[in-house]
């Protein structure tokens, strides 16, 4: 495997399951740029390496991994300072090459398909990482880079990856919010949460192995009136809930319908 010296423009719940995976592939992580030192400092620490505030990269650096909120990234790009041989790569899935700035000549997105959180251990093998980049140079490093954590590399442009990340909205964030209000209607009746578990389990197995559409289940798909309208009344103390279940519900009868 070949080895890169790495550097991280971010140090949050990204940036930090990425240093840390690439870190325990053997890779050499030079240094963590993020303004505080709160995030940055421990993770620089983890992975033997430095900490800066400073988006000024060593010259010897091979890759750099830009791992900062969407609203910052374009701000975060235009500043950085680095090797014309570096290698500048931004891990969000809404823009592609197009945000770089005319000085950084050698780019690439690194887009992990993944939901990343504080405290959990991510398992890599087989994550897809959806590349876009400048040049076939680009293309075979940060593919290696994938590859040495066991990742899965497609190549995939910007307006396609658009549609994927936007998919993966509906998927991870829309499915979680729905098991936060899930959560506290089930509170309200004294069911803990843990009694959904099953439920929940089994949703997604039946998701993954017949395909979501072929797995819906539940009063919309068969159009039960009557049990959607004792659904609506029991939520008439939720204006907000009430009307986000019509609008699902009317979104699985005309699918299904």
């Amino acid at each position: 495997m070949i080895r890169y010296n790495l550097s991280f423009a971010g140090a949050g719940r990204v940036a930090g399951a990425l240093c840390m995976a690439m870190y325990r592939a053997g890779h050499n992580i030079i240094s963590i740029v993020s303004e505080s030192g709160t995030g940055g400092r421990p993770l620089a620490r983890e992975c033997n390496s430095s900490w800066s505030p400073d988006l000024i990269f060593n010259k010897s650096t091979d890759i750099i991994i830009i791992a900062v909120p969407d609203n910052r990234l374009e701000e975060v790009l235009s500043r950085i300072k680095c090797s014309p041989d570096s290698i500048v790569a931004h891990t969000a899935g809404s823009y592609g090459l197009e945000i770089f700035p005319d000085h950084l000549t050698n780019k690439g997105v690194f887009y992990p398909l993944q939901t990343f959180s504080k405290g959990r251990q991510i398992d890599f093998n087989g994550l897809p990482f959806l590349l876009e980049t400048s040049g076939e140079n680009c293309a075979r490093i940060l593919e290696n880079l994938a590859l040495s954590v066991n990742g899965k590399v497609n190549y995939v442009d910007t307006e396609r990856r658009k549609k994927i990340h936007l998919a993966a909205v509906f998927i991870c964030n829309f499915t979680n919010h729905m098991l936060t209000i899930g959560k506290e209607i089930g509170s309200r009746a004294g069911a803990p949460f843990e009694w959904f578990e099953p439920l929940i389990r089994e949703t997604v197995s039946k998701a993954l192995e017949n395909g979501p559409e072929a797995s819906q289940t539940g009063p919309a798909v068969r159009n039960d009136r009557n049990t959607i309208e004792k659904h609506m009344e029991l939520l008439s103390l939720s204006p907000d809930i009430q009307k986000l279940y019509y609008e699902v519900t009317q979104s699985i009868i005309r699918y299904f319908n």
